[in-house]
C-alpha cells in the first residue's frame, strides 16, 4: 500500500491511498500523521486504519502530480517539529567516492571515511536485539527545507555545488509515550554540496545544510531487501546523466534497525508528536562522474517499487553581497 497527500482540485488537503493502480481519498483525515495517531490509538497498523475507514472518491494521482498538487507524503503542521537527518557510508559501494573526496597525501594512510566504512562492514549488522557500530550521522534541517515533489530545490547563493543524492528515507512519528513509530519509506533526494565537502571532511556538516525532497508516495510496510532504481538529470528536456542505484539491506553495511537505534537513542529525537525523515545513504552520485548540475536542471529519482518518480528542478539563489550582519540589542 502507498499513501500520499494532495491538494484537491477544490484546494482542500486530502490523504490518498493506493493499492495497485486504484487510488482513492481516505475519508475523515487530511494528514498522514493524524491517520497514524488514530492507528496507534486503535492498536492498528496504518494499512488496517486505512481499510477501516472505507473508500473515498477516486483520485488520478499521476494527474495531480503533473498539476503540482502532490504534497509531501508526510509533513507536520508546525515545520519546526519535522526533522531531516541522515546517515552516510552505509552502502557497500559508498566508500570509493567518499574516499576519493577525502584522500590524504599518503595513499597508504586510511582516510577517516574509510575507517568509518570499515566499522560498518565489521559491525553494522548486529544480531537481532544487539547494538552495532555507530554510523556517520548528519543533520539537514527542519520542515522549512522539506521540499515536495515537483517543487524546486533551492541551492543557497554561497553554495559551491548543488548535487543530487538518490536515497531511501525512513519516515517516523514519535508517539505520546516517546516510542518511534515507522510510518513507511519514501524516495528521497538528499541534496548536498559535494565541492564544499571535498574541501575538508569537517565541512560535511555545512555541506548537508541544504533542502531535501522526498515522496511522492509513502511505501507502507517493510522495505525490500533489494531496491533498484535509476537516478537521472535532465537539462532542457534531455537526459545528460543517468545511472542505476541500489539500496535495501542486501546492499548496505548496516541494518535499518542499527541505523534507527543510533538515531533514536537520543532523548532529543523522541519528543512526542515530532516527525523524523531519516535518509539512509547512497552509493551513486553524478558528482563522482564529473557532472556539475546547472540551474534549471531537473533531478529524477525513479524506483518501480516506490510508485511515482520523485522529480525536482534546481534553482540557484542569488549570492548575498557582503557578510550577514547581526544587530546587537
Amino acid at each position: 500500500m502507498f499513501l500520499s497527500q494532495i491538494q484537491t482540485e477544490t484546494g482542500d488537503r486530502a490523504v490518498v491511498a493506493r493499492d495497485g493502480q486504484a487510488a482513492h481519498i481516505v475519508p475523515g483525515v487530511t494528514r498522514v500523521i493524524d491517520l497514524a495517531k488514530a492507528a496507534i490509538a486503535a492498536g492498528r497498523t496504518l494499512a488496517q486504519e486505512v481499510t477501516a475507514r472505507g473508500t473515498g472518491p477516486a483520485v488520478d494521482l499521476a494527474a495531480a502530480l503533473a498539476e503540482g498538487r502532490v504534497l509531501l507524503p508526510v509533513d507536520h503542521p508546525d515545520p519546526a517539529h519535522l526533522h531531516l537527518t541522515g546517515t552516510g557510508l552505509t552502502h557497500l559501494g559508498s566508500a570509493a567516492t567518499r574516499n576519493s573526496m577525502h584522500a590524504k597525501a599518503d595513499p597508504e594512510q586510511m582516510t577517516d571515511s574509510m575507517k568509518m566504512f570499515r566499522m560498518g562492514l565489521e559491525g553494522g549488522k548486529p544480531a537481532p536485539g544487539g547494538i552495532g557500530a555507530q554510523p556517520e550521522w548528519f543533520y539537514k534541517g527542519n520542515g522549512h527545507v522539506a521540499t515536495a515533489p515537483g517543487q524546486p530545490l533551492l541551492s543557497p547563493g554561497f553554495a559551491l555545488d548543488a548535487g543530487e543524492e538518490p536515497e531511501i528515507a525512513g519516515i517516523y512519528l514519535i508517539g505520546e509515550d516517546g516510542t518511534p513509530f515507522r510510518l513507511g519509506f519514501a524516495l528521497g533526494n538528499e541534496f548536498s554540496d559535494h565541492v564544499t565537502e571535498r574541501g575538508n571532511y569537517l565541512w560535511l556538516a555545512h555541506s548537508k545544510l541544504r533542502p531535501a525532497a522526498y515522496g511522492p508516495e509513502l511505501l507502507v510496510g517493510a522495505l525490500p531487501d533489494h531496491v533498484e532504481g535509476t537516478s537521472r538529470i535532465r537539462r532542457d528536456g534531455t537526459v545528460i546523466w543517468e545511472k542505476p542505484f541500489v539500496s535495501g539491506e542486501a546492499n548496505m553495511s548496516h541494518t535499518l534497525g542499527n541505523l534507527e537505534h543510533h538515531h533514536f537513542k537520543y532523548d532529543l529525537f523522541r519528543a512526542p508528536g515530532d516527525v523524523h525523515v531519516h535518509f539512509f545513504g547512497t552509493a551513486t552520485l553524478s558528482f563522482a562522474d564529473g557532472i556539475t548540475p546547472q540551474p534549471g536542471d531537473v533531478f529524477e529519482i525513479a524506483v518501480e517499487a516506490f510508485g511515482l518518480p520523485l522529480c525536482n528542478p534546481l534553482v540557484q539563489q542569488p549570492a548575498q553581497a557582503g557578510a550577514l550582519a547581526v544587530k546587537p540589542l
